[in-house]
C-alpha cells in the first residue's frame, strides 16, 4: 500500500471524527460551564433587587453612542437612556458623518436634554475614532459604549458599575444583550443564538477568568484602563474584539453581567446577516493575527485557552468546508465509495441534533430569568445550529484570506447597518 493510499483510507475518518465531534464536545463544554456559572454566581441573585442599593458609591458615568445613519432609532435610543434609575450621568452622542438627518436630530434632541452632548464628525471615520473622541472629552471615569438602536435597561448602568467599583483592575464589564427583532424566523433564531451560543460561551470563559470579546452593543469600560492600552484601534472591523485583547494583554480584567439587559436590533434577511457576521469573522481573525506573538508569551498563560478554542474553530471551518466540497465531487474522486461511506453523518448526525436541541433549551433556561418570554421562541430557535454552523464556516473561510490581505491601518469605516424589522419596545 503506498502512502498516498494509505492517507487516502485514515483521512476521511479524521476529517469525519474532527467536524461531527468538535462541535459535539463543545456543546457540553459551554453547558457545563454555563450551568457552573449559574449555580455558583446566579443562582442566589436577586434579578429584582435595587442595584442602587448594592453600590458603594455613585460616581460620574459617560455614556456613549457613536452613531452612522440611526436616525430612524436614535429618538428611542435616546429617550430609554433617560429613564435610567442611575442619577450621576452624561451621555455623548458621536454623529459620524451621518447623510440621513442624524445630526439634525441629535442637535434638536440637545434642547430637551440637558445631559446629552453632541460631537459632529465631517465625514465616516468609524466608530472606533468616535469612542476615542468621546472618551478624551468624557467627564467620567466609567464609559458606557451602546449601539445607535440599543434600548439600555433602566438598571443597566448600575449594574456594571458595581463589580468595577468592588475591584480596580477590572478594566471593561459586558452586558447581555438581548433580541427584539423577532417577527421572522431568522430573528427568532438568533433569540436563541445570543442565549446558546454567546451567553453560554461568555460564562463559561469568565469561569476561566478570560473572554473572547465583551459586546460592542453594550460594554462599560474604566478610562484609566482604555488610555493605559492606547485607546480603540481605528483599523480593526471590529473594535469590540481588538479592545478586549488589548485590555486582557495589559493585565486588566473583564466581566459578563447577565443582568445589565440591553434591547437591541439584529438583521431579519440572509444579506444583512452574512455582511454582519463576515465582519465578525475578519474582525475576530484580524485581533488574533496581530496579537498572537504577545498571546504566546508564558506570562499570557490565561489566554492560551480562549486563544486556542478561537484558533481550533477556524481549522474546524476549513474542515467542514473540504468535507462539503468532497460529497459534491465524491463521484470523480477514486476509492469514492469509502470517502462517501466515511463522511455520512450516520447516528453521530442524530446525537449531535439532540445535542443542540438540549443546549439551545438549557440556555433559554438559564436566561429566562432575565428575558421572561425566552422559552415561547424554544421551537424557533432549534433550527439555528444548522444556520449558524453553515454562516460561521462559510464566513470565516472567506474571512481569513481578507484578513491577511488586508492592508494594517487602513480605516475601518462604517456601513449603513441592516436593522432588521423592529419589534415592539421590551416590558
Amino acid at each position: 500500500m503506498t502512502t498516498l493510499q494509505a492517507l487516502s483510507e485514515a483521512l476521511p475518518p479524521l476529517l469525519f471524527g474532527f467536524v461531527f465531534y468538535y462541535p459535539f464536545f463543545m456543546a457540553y463544554v459551554w453547558m457545563a460551564g454555563g450551568l457552573s456559572h449559574a449555580w455558583v454566581f446566579e443562582r442566589r441573585r436577586d434579578v429584582e433587587i435595587d442595584p442602587l442599593l448594592v453600590l458603594a458609591s455613585q460616581p460620574l458615568v459617560t455614556v456613549v453612542v457613536p452613531c452612522f445613519n440611526e436616525a430612524p432609532h436614535l429618538r428611542e435610543v435616546i429617550e430609554q437612556l433617560m429613564r435610567t434609575r442611575y442619577p450621576n450621568f452624561e451621555v455623548i452622542a458621536v454623529n459620524d458623518g451621518s447623510t440621513d438627518g442624524t445630526g439634525e436630530l441629535l442637535d434638536a434632541m440637545t434642547q430637551e436634554y440637558s445631559r446629552l452632548r453632541v460631537i459632529h464628525n465631517a465625514s465616516n471615520q468609524g466608530k472606533a475614532v468616535g469612542l476615542n473622541t468621546a472618551c478624551q472629552l468624557a467627564r467620567g471615569e466609567y464609559i458606557l459604549g451602546i449601539d445607535g438602536d440599543a434600548l439600555v435597561d433602566a438598571n443597566a448602568i448600575a449594574w456594571m458599575l458595581n463589580p468595577m467599583l468592588e475591584s480596580e483592575r477590572i478594566g471593561a464589564v459586558t452586558g447581555n444583550p438581548r433580541i427584539r427583532t423577532r417577527t421572522t424566523l431568522l430573528g427568532r433564531m438568533q433569540v436563541g443564538e445570543f442565549s446558546s451560543i454567546i451567553g453560554l460561551i461568555k460564562r463559561s470563559q469568565q469561569l476561566v477568568g478570560t473572554l473572547f470579546t465583551v459586546s460592542g452593543v453594550i460594554a462599560m469600560f474604566r478610562r484609566r484602563a482604555v488610555i493605559d492600552v492606547g485607546f480603540w484601534s481605528p483599523d480593526v472591523l471590529t473594535e469590540d474584539i481588538d479592545m478586549s485583547w488589548k485590555l486582557q494583554l495589559g493585565g486588566w480584567q473583564l466581566r459578563f453581567e447577565p443582568r445589565a439587559l440591553c434591547w437591541i436590533l439584529m438583521p431579519e434577511t440572509l444579506r444583512g446577516l452574512w455582511k454582519q457576521r463576515l465582519r465578525w469573522a475578519v474582525g475576530g481573525i484580524q485581533t488574533m493575527l496581530r496579537y498572537t506573538p504577545r498571546i504566546l508569551r508564558p506570562r499570557q498563560w490565561r489566554m492560551w485557552l480562549v486563544y486556542a478554542e478561537y484558533m481550533v474553530s477556524v481549522v474546524w471551518a476549513y474542515a467542514m468546508a473540504l468535507v462539503l466540497l468532497i460529497g459534491f465531487v465524491r463521484p470523480w474522486l477514486p476509492a469514492a465509495s469509502a470517502w462517501h461511506s466515511a463522511l455520512l453523518p450516520h447516528w453521530q448526525g442524530t446525537l449531535l441534533a439532540m445535542t443542540c436541541i438540549l443546549q439551545m433549551l438549557l440556555s433559554l433556561w438559564i436566561d429566562r430569568r432575565y428575558d421572561r418570554d425566552l422559552l415561547r421562541y424554544f421551537a424557533g430557535t432549534i433550527w439555528y445550529p444548522i444556520a449558524f454552523w453553515t454562516i460561521t464556516m462559510a464566513a470565516t473561510v472567506i474571512a481569513l484570506p481578507k484578513a491577511l490581505m488586508r492592508r494594517r491601518g487602513k480605516r475601518a469605516v462604517w456601513t449603513s447597518p441592516d436593522r432588521g424589522v423592529s419589534d415592539a419596545p421590551p416590558p
